[in-house]
């Protein structure tokens, strides 16, 4: 056995006894079972804070958090020296929260920190929660972007955004900055060298990045020229010919006195920032650790103060932006669950990584491609195994608890590729993931040249003869294959919401299983879960865990006597009668005791689908990252020749799924074919079902967490 072949086995027998059953542990288990016990005993009796410890970085700052407390009792104030110390603090239980900048959120959302973003600064209507980084410099000074070489400079602060992330990061990607990476030498090194002299706040004081500054060049503000007003300062005050800061630093009474630098080489008035900018970036944002109770804190307490200003700084004149940033005009609560990933945007995301010490590494070449449920990960660990060739793994595995979360890795590039809805097509699409390859369900259509995608029906089954009519569907159950999903929840309810205009859809069934749905929820209650008798945690779970998941699952919801309809694709009743599935629950049933049901039809047979049904679909996508479209594409092309259903290699099955249905792919599928290059998730998609899931968007409630994080707001860059 070759030495990556046995890596793989080993990865997977670890996920086998990482699963095992916990019920009749090992008895090197014992002692981490009763830790973990512990562990769950004290989170369970711990009590819940009742007072949000501010964290401030100055004197000055901690005047105002002082003041604020004094009016808002629910605050207290915790000093550290500087930014990095807050987060230190703030992720060991000694203080809960601080407004940071883009670059620290970056740092913050690290995994030695794992803090989140979960309040945004919004500035009004000349930039709502983003704004501007802008190069701002005197009139009559007369030089150029591409001439900034040897000039004296004022940043905000290193690893800040608008500061030195954006500025930095443009002058690399322009080539004027010279840089080849950390393998050559650390990029503030090579910044140091193309300036004549700096003032960067929390660089070393010895560099010449230290050179301008006023005090001890500290990322706090006991440096006068740290933070957007200090570096404003150190132009004003002649010790830097540029500063590079936020749209709103200039004071209105002194624009006249200064212009902006535009990357064409030509120069603008300060308020033309919206053509004279160097990239736009999401605002500064309340950073604390992932617990929703301590958030559901701190955004009620900011919320309840009254009678101080909390955007203000004047009183403690002459510091800036204390707390909060004086701009700001109000506060926004950020969707639930967005990490600073989803926040800042994958093209920021990119500016920060590129410009970080750490060396790249040497990447694997092969794709990873995310599975979520035990059973997928099973099907790709060995599919994995089977795709070693000359000692090289064609596909690695990852894994994820739901196909959000395998979006989410896909855009962190910790996964490559997943193969999804079409509902799950448009969430990918909105946070910057294209389809790369879509599902063939028609054989002869799989060496046609330049055939048309395949696509399915989506379509409403009922029991024969249970009387119900989609016209007395209301107040009946429902089964679902998931939420956010094409045939078993966007066209069903899209037409629900287009017949009563309500988002509320548990006024209109009474209950059901619609897997992804909150717990509480309605649609769970006819959930089964993974089938054990005690401690399920995978009922109404969006994963193959859940019994009534898919299209499968959510037909045996209806044979179950769990639902009363099941919206499903039109082959769904075919593949799972007639003995085609041999599970216990689906061996003796026939296709004859089902049937359609559809607006302003009676029940018809199974077979009359292209007559009744409630949408023609477009079929599941394989999606990734626009740049690695391309490898995607060759890599899985190649190996369908191998594992398709005529493949040469028998030892495995792309389309097959041995222990559970349509696991990584569609059971259904004859082959994979290329999206057109170029065609994004609108293309694939189509007028009619785009005009569906728009109109179902206008219902928050049923748009993935996933997608309200990437669609937050409008500064958001996508891969």
């Amino acid at each position: 056995m070759t030495r990556k072949r046995f890596a793989i086995k080993a990865r997977a027998a670890c996920r086998t006894l990482y699963s095992a059953d916990l019920d009749n542990p090992p008895a090197n288990m014992q002692t981490l079972l009763l830790v973990a016990l512990l562990g769950s005993f004290a989170i369970v009796f711990a009590t819940p804070a009742t007072r949000v410890r501010w964290c401030v970085k100055s004197d000055k700052e901690h005047d105002k958090c002082v003041a604020l407390a004094a009016k808002a009792p629910a605050f207290s104030c915790v000093k550290k020296a500087n930014t990095i110390d807050c987060i230190t603090a703030i992720k060991g239980g000694e203080a809960d929260a601080i407004t940071l900048d883009g670059g620290d959120i970056y740092t913050a959302g690290l995994n030695n920190y794992n803090l989140q973003p979960i309040i945004a600064e919004d500035y009004g209507p000349s930039s709502d929660t983003c704004y501007y980084a802008v190069a701002v410099v005197k009139k009559g000074t007369n030089f150029k972007f591409n001439e900034l070489n040897g000039k004296k400079t004022c940043h905000t602060g290193l690893g800040k955004s608008a500061g030195w992330n954006i500025p930095v990061g443009t002058l690399v990607s322009m080539g004027l900055i010279q840089w080849s990476g950390i393998e050559d030498k650390p990029v503030e090194e090579a910044v140091s060298e193309y300036f004549q002299a700096s003032c960067a706040p929390g660089a070393t004081r010895t560099s010449k990045l230290c050179q301008l500054c006023k005090g001890d060049c500290s990322r706090s503000h006991n440096e006068p020229y740290y933070d957007y007003g200090g570096a404003f300062d150190c132009l004003k005050e002649d010790a830097g010919e540029v500063a590079f800061v936020k749209h709103l630093t200039v004071p209105d009474s002194e624009k006249a006195n200064y212009e902006l630098l535009c990357k064409d080489n030509t120069r603008q008035p300060v308020d033309n920032y919206k053509n004279c900018h160097l990239a736009r970036v999401p605002a500064h944002a309340v950073v604390t650790r992932k617990d929703a109770q301590l958030a559901e804190l701190i955004w009620t307490s900011l919320n309840a103060v009254q009678g101080f200003d909390l955007f203000s700084s004047a009183a403690y004149a002459p510091a800036k932006n204390l707390m909060f940033k004086d701009s700001t005009v109000k506060l926004v609560r950020l969707p639930e669950n967005t990490d600073s990933f989803l926040y800042l945007g994958a093209e920021y995301m990119s500016i920060v990584r590129s410009l970080k010490k750490e060396p790249t590494g040497t990447a694997s070449t092969a794709i990873k491609w995310c599975a979520v449920s035990k059973a997928e990960t099973d099907k790709c660990d060995v599919w994995s195994i089977n795709s070693i060739a000359d000692g090289t793994t064609a596909i690695e595995c990852q894994n994820a608890a739901t196909v959000e979360e395998c979006l989410k890795k896909i855009m962190r590039k910790e996964a490559d590729a997943m193969a999804v809805d079409g509902g799950q097509v448009y969430t990918a699409g909105k946070c910057g993931l294209v389809p790369a390859l879509v599902e063939q369900y028609q054989e002869d259509l799989c060496s046609a040249s330049g055939a048309q995608a395949s696509s399915y029906y989506a379509v409403a089954v009922v029991k024969k003869d249970s009387g119900v009519t989609w016209e007395n569907l209301q107040g009946k159950r429902s089964c679902h294959t998931g939420v956010g999903r094409t045939a078993g929840w966007n066209v069903p309810m899209g037409r629900i919401h287009a017949q009563t205009g309500d988002c509320d859809f548990t006024k209109f069934f009474s209950s059901g299983c619609a897997p992804g749905s909150n717990p509480d929820s309605p649609f769970c209650t006819q959930c089964a879960g993974s089938g054990k008798a005690v401690g399920d945690d995978s009922k109404c779970k969006a994963s193959a865990d859940e019994q009534y998941y898919g299209y499968a699952g959510a037909f045996r919801c209806l044979v179950e006597n769990a639902g009363d309809v099941a919206f499903i694709k039109h082959t769904t009743v075919d593949e799972n009668t007639g003995g085609k599935n041999a599970a216990a629950w689906a061996s003796a049933l026939n296709a004859e005791d089902y049937q359609l049901i559809c607006p302003g039809k009676g029940p018809v047979p199974i077979s009359d689908y292209a007559s009744c049904h409630l949408a023609l679909v477009p079929a599941h996508a394989v999606v990734t990252r626009p740049e690695t479209r391309s490898e995607v594409v060759r890599v899985l092309l190649q190996q369908q020749v191998k594992f398709g259903p005529s493949g040469s290699d028998t030892s495995f099955r792309m389309f097959q799924s041995d222990s559970g249905k349509n696991l990584l792919f569609k059971d259904s599928t004859k082959c994979l074919q290329e999206v057109p290059v170029g065609q994004n998730y609108e293309g694939f998609l189509g007028p009619e079902y785009m005009t569906a899931i728009n109109s179902l968007r206008q219902c928050s409630d049923t748009t993935p967490d996933l997608e309200k994080s990437c669609t937050f707001h409008s500064c958001q860059q996508k891969n």
